[in-house]
């Protein structure tokens, strides 16, 4: 089967169930979870404190064995080391050695990875370009703001350059302004064909670069699909127009009232409250 056939994630019939240490209880963290993330899609794994989120990812990335079902990575079962190898990871809360300075990290990292030499060096430039780290190469990261700490660990994640990148809240305690860099770094991965399945509690940003979404509640999937489909109002439909002068409004309004139709609403749109703050504070773009 060609590789663009075979879904970058995988997951079927996934159940998750964790003893209560010294008591006869049970706690079911996953409850027969299925689903596919297709190569180049950014997918949206969504749900509320507790709702499995966190298990799931653990799984997929081979760090928790489930009790019931199978997960693969590109058609390799994810309890397979080889698996992880076209992986790359970011956890919410990444550890660093503040004592580094972001090149010095970067070579950390692809010295485990296997890179050595001209190959490690034209790599972390290539990275730190990428990331927008530059000018902070030779800063420690000590010195980092929230927000840089987490393009070092996306940096970090594509060292190996994998095919699929999996992000446990990547802006989590980021001011919008970075919000919006790290949020524009994710586009630019999927423009690359890197895979990306992302952890967020930011719907708006969900909203915003996510192909599909899961929802998770309980452990259970409660809905999943195309986000534009989900979200959409089935039985309305919303005209924008721009110049439009007091006698068309009168003639549409009139051409309402004359069918079935009923007009909900009329009013200008309005832009997000992140795109305001970010207009006002010279950070747009």
């Amino acid at each position: 089967m060609a590789d663009s056939l075979v879904p970058a994630i995988s997951i079927r019939n996934l159940t998750k169930v964790y003893p209560i240490p010294f008591k006869r209880e049970r706690v079911v963290a996953v409850r027969n979870l299925s689903l596919h993330v297709e190569p180049g899609q950014v997918y949206g794994l969504l749900g509320p404190n507790g709702s499995g989120k966190s298990t799931t990812m653990k799984i997929i990335l081979g760090l928790v064995s489930p009790t019931e079902g199978t997960t693969t990575i590109f058609g390799r079962d994810s309890s397979e080391v080889e698996s992880r190898e076209q992986v790359g990871f970011l956890p919410e809360n990444p550890y660093f050695y503040k004592f580094l300075t972001g090149e010095e990290t970067l070579f950390f990292y692809g010295k485990i990875c296997g890179l050595r030499g001209a190959k490690l060096r034209e790599r972390t430039r290539e990275l730190l370009a990428l990331v927008g780290l530059e000018g902070a190469r030779d800063r420690r990261l000590g010195g980092y703001s929230k927000g840089m700490l987490q393009r070092i660990g996306l940096a970090q994640a594509l060292v190996q350059e994998p095919r699929l990148l999996v992000l446990d809240e990547p802006t989590a305690g980021v001011d919008p302004a970075g919000s919006r860099e790290i949020r524009d770094l994710i586009l630019n991965f999927k423009t690359r064909g890197i895979t990306v399945m992302l952890c967020s509690h930011l719907l708006e940003q969900v909203q915003e670069i996510c192909d599909r979404i899961g929802i998770l509640h309980q452990g259970k999937l409660v809905r999943e699909g195309r986000l534009e489909e989900l979200i959409s109002i089935e039985n309305q439909t919303e005209l924008i127009l721009e110049n439009a002068s007091p006698d068309l409004l009168r003639q549409i309004g009139a051409l309402v009232s004359g069918s079935d139709a009923k007009l909900i609403a009329q009013h200008q749109p309005q832009r997000t409250l992140e795109r305001f703050f970010l207009e006002v504070t010279g950070k747009e773009k």
